[in-house]
């Protein structure tokens, strides 16, 4: 369980003094970009629930690659309103980005499946089967 915490979160790559030094005292832990993520182990697959709203569906990422599973996601939208001369009388753009990873070396990647729905990404990761040794007793003769 613990392999399927957050990886690496590369949302805050660059350094920002105001935010790293005083954002605790004007925001809550999560980054305005983050996306918050629930992690369920239901015995033989786990269950992520990662919260995307505002995003759509071909906006999403997910990337498994050497044991970890990216998931990211970009979107971009773009308003103008322009009086009869064409001059701007409101103009807005907004852009939204996150990357998470998680390390999934016990899930059997090749049987992961995602579904997103009311903004929200459900995926569920069934855990690799490991064998059990047999057990026999040996005749000593």
């Amino acid at each position: 369980m613990y392999g399927l915490t957050n990886y690496r979160n590369n949302e805050n790559s660059i350094f920002d003094p105001f935010k790293d030094f005083f954002g605790g005292l004007f925001s809550d832990d999560m980054s305005e970009n983050s996306c918050r993520t629930d992690i369920r182990d239901e015995g033989d697959r786990y269950i992520i629930e990662s919260e995307l709203p505002g995003f759509n569906k071909e906006d999403i990422s997910v990337d498994i690659s050497d044991g970890y599973m990216t998931v990211s996601a970009e979107h971009s939208t773009e308003n103008e309103d322009k009086d009869d001369k064409g001059n701007y009388i409101r103009r807005e753009r907004s852009y939204g980005s996150f990357s998470r990873s998680f390390d999934i070396s016990d899930v059997d990647a090749d049987h992961i499946s995602a579904e997103y729905k009311n903004g929200v990404l459900e995926m569920i990761l069934p855990k690799t089967q490991t064998t059990k040794p047999e057990t026999r007793r040996l005749t000593v003769g």
